[in-house]
């Protein structure tokens, strides 16, 4: 069984019922999540040894994300404790043409204060095929900033596979200050989850020229990105239509060896929820690579895997490998007899 690790910040996630503004609301509903916790859990369901790394405070709200994990099989051997609160983050559901929103309460959270000589890098490394961490979790701190650049050089070193998601947040920091912490990873990396806005903003890319069709853009930046950092081996992102909230066309893209391979098109409607989706997608990715299924399977599955995630409540998704297949396979809706 394969061992991979992620690393990131898990949060208390406050949520209003649909069609309820945070304003008017008196009772929230309760989640955990995170970015990089939300693939392990899906990892962890597509049947591999997931260590999530992090830090959370020593109280019941700790020890409620350490059961949350367990719950799923994740191994909590790296889930440092310390510092005083563990972040947390509130929904305000949209409806209709009205989209999410989302509040950030996570200031001097215990992940945020974490400092890079408290991870032991090469223990959580040993015997690990892949470890997958996002952009967010730069965007939390100097140390984080320079903790993520020592594992991925260590990666390297050891030959283990390094992903990572730009998963940009504008709410938690600025395009040039994303930017100055990305490039100098980008030679470590061997997939990497960007689109064409990454391209342009964050690794400086100069816009395609000429009526170009989506796909076009796409390949046109991704051949860019690797005339730069050749030594990347997939990269993948989502084409996402917003019809409403409760109502989205989906399709993955992963490129690979000079070629674009594309999922087909999922009509979510209507869609439980949203948050998470990306995680299960990059999740199917990982998991695709990691099986060494040829390319066009592996696009099918994570975008089979993302479509269902918004089928379900909370950020995470349960939904075995087995699961995600028989799913790709049927007509949309059809009763599973």
């Amino acid at each position: 069984m394969k061992k991979v690790v992620t690393l990131g910040e898990i949060m208390l996630r406050l949520s209003t019922a649909t069609g309820m503004l945070l304003r008017q609301a008196n009772q929230l509903s309760v989640h955990y999540g995170g970015a990089e916790a939300n693939v392990a859990v899906s990892l962890s369901h597509f049947g591999y040894q997931a260590y999530f790394v992090s830090k959370i405070p020593a109280n019941s709200l700790g020890s409620a994300v350490e059961r949350h994990l367990k719950s799923h099989g994740v191994h909590t051997d790296f889930l440092l404790k310390g510092g005083e609160r563990l972040g947390s983050y509130y929904v305000e559901e949209g409806a209709g043409e009205r989209g999410s929103q989302v509040i950030y309460d996570r200031g001097y959270s215990s992940f945020s204060q974490l400092e890079a000589d408290e991870v032991e890098i090469e223990r959580i490394l040993q015997g690990v095929s892949l470890i997958h961490i996002t952009g967010i979790t730069l965007a939390l701190s100097p140390a984080l900033k320079e903790l993520v650049l020592q594992i991925f050089k260590k990666a390297k070193e050891m030959d283990v596979l390094v992903s990572f998601d730009f998963n940009y947040r504008s709410k938690l920091w600025s395009q040039q200050e994303a930017a100055a912490a990305i490039k100098p990873l980008m030679p470590y990396i061997d997939i990497c989850f960007c689109g064409e806005l990454d391209a342009v903003h964050l690794l400086g890319i100069e816009p395609a020229e000429g009526s170009l069709s989506q796909e076009e853009r796409l390949l046109f930046y991704y051949m860019r990105i690797l005339e730069k950092y050749p030594d990347i081996q997939y990269m993948s992102s989502t084409f996402r239509t917003v019809l409403s909230a409760s109502s989205n066309r989906l399709q993955g893209n992963l490129f690979t060896s000079d070629k674009l391979y594309q999922s087909k098109v999922y009509h979510l409607e209507p869609i439980v929820e949203r948050i998470g989706g990306g995680d299960s997608y990059a999740a199917g990715i990982l998991w695709g690579i990691l099986e060494g299924f040829p390319a066009q399977q592996i696009i099918s599955f994570a975008t089979a895997a993302s479509a269902l995630k918004h089928t379900i409540q909370g950020d995470c998704s349960s939904f075995s490998s087995e699961e995600v297949m028989q799913f790709a396979k049927n007509e949309s809706g059809m009763i599973n007899r």
